[in-house]
């Protein structure tokens, strides 16, 4: 098993983009008016590409359970964190319209993507996306189902209307290819071509983490509201991770879906509730007092729970 000096060791690179997005966006070396682009190309373009390159021929598929119970898992657990996270953030004096709903989105929803891909990759090998990718699907109808309804009260035809995008077509796509052997009839030039554009996915994407983070960063004396900054330690870094290795332990599922609920357990909290709240009339300072805080001590945090993860689970070698 690795040992917490190598995990972190994996970790720092990681954590190393992000931090070269935030100084990137301060220095103006990617200016305001450019981020919608740079963030369309990564979700639109090249995270697409890691997925169906990732899926299509992964063989871990060909087993049902793993196109099955990921994504229930994703939606279920992300479902179940939001809902506690909405409680105790009541319990915590929190109201609607303060801060209660952007508390219960931001402690609810893990960094399903950006973050794990690389540990998983390094740990695992890159045959280990696929079905984080699958799960990630159950995380995404979550976001823009619950999600948005917890932040604004949407109708549901307007939240499953957002699961229309070109990261799940390229899911069903690739899961449609893989267990059809069409990926046979593929051209080895298109593959080159999807694999030049997969492999821009992860570090772009860390680096517009880093770049969206940024423009909070000006205060930082409104860095940390203790109420809120603590609890959601407890929760997203304390709690939560004992929930998803129970399961990773217990659930009779797959060693490929183990992993990703030991690696996943260990994960902070995903900005993508920064931009929802955003959006959808909640706190994004809540959202970034919440990511900031879960972020910084995950670096610290994170090696440890995954050590401990493949451990209880019975996945250590």
């Amino acid at each position: 098993m690795m040992s917490y000096g190598q995990l972190f060791l994996i970790l720092l690179p990681v954590f190393a983009m992000i931090a070269l997005g935030v100084v990137l966006r301060r220095a103006q070396w990617i200016a305001e008016v450019a981020e919608d682009s740079l963030f369309n190309l990564v979700i639109k373009i090249f995270f697409p590409c890691l997925i169906f390159e990732s899926v299509a021929t992964n063989p871990a598929l060909h087993e049902p359970r793993n196109l099955l119970l990921p994504p229930l898992l994703g939606f279920g657990l992300a479902l179940l964190s939001m809902g506690i996270a909405w409680y105790v953030a009541r319990a915590l004096g929190l109201t609607l319209g303060h801060g209660l709903r952007t508390f219960a989105l931001a402690v609810g929803l893990t960094n399903y993507g950006y973050l794990p891909l690389p540990l998983m990759d390094a740990m695992f090998g890159p045959e280990s996306r696929a079905v984080l990718l699958v799960h990630n699907a159950g995380v995404e109808a979550a976001i823009w189902t619950v999600g948005i309804l917890v932040v604004s009260g949407l109708s549901p035809r307007a939240g499953w209307r957002k699961l229309i995008n070109a990261p799940i077509i390229s899911l069903l796509v690739a899961v449609l290819v893989n267990l059809t052997g069409a990926f046979a009839f593929v051209p080895a030039t298109a593959m080159s071509l999807v694999h030049g554009l997969a492999v821009c996915a992860v570090p772009l994407g860390l680096i517009m983490t880093g770049v969206s983070l940024q423009p909070h960063l000006n205060d930082p004396a409104q860095w940390v509201n203790p109420r809120v900054t603590f609890m959601a330690w407890f929760l997203r870094l304390g709690l939560f991770p004992c929930v998803f290795l129970l399961l990773a332990r217990y659930l009779p599922c797959s060693v490929e879906l183990k992993r990703v609920l030991v690696v996943q357990a260990a994960m902070p909290s995903g900005v993508i509730s920064v931009i929802i709240a955003r959006v959808y009339g909640g706190q994004p300072l809540i959202a970034v007092q919440i990511i900031l805080g879960t972020t910084v001590l995950a670096l610290f945090t994170i090696p440890f729970w995954i050590r401990f993860g493949l451990s209880f689970a019975g996945l250590a070698p």
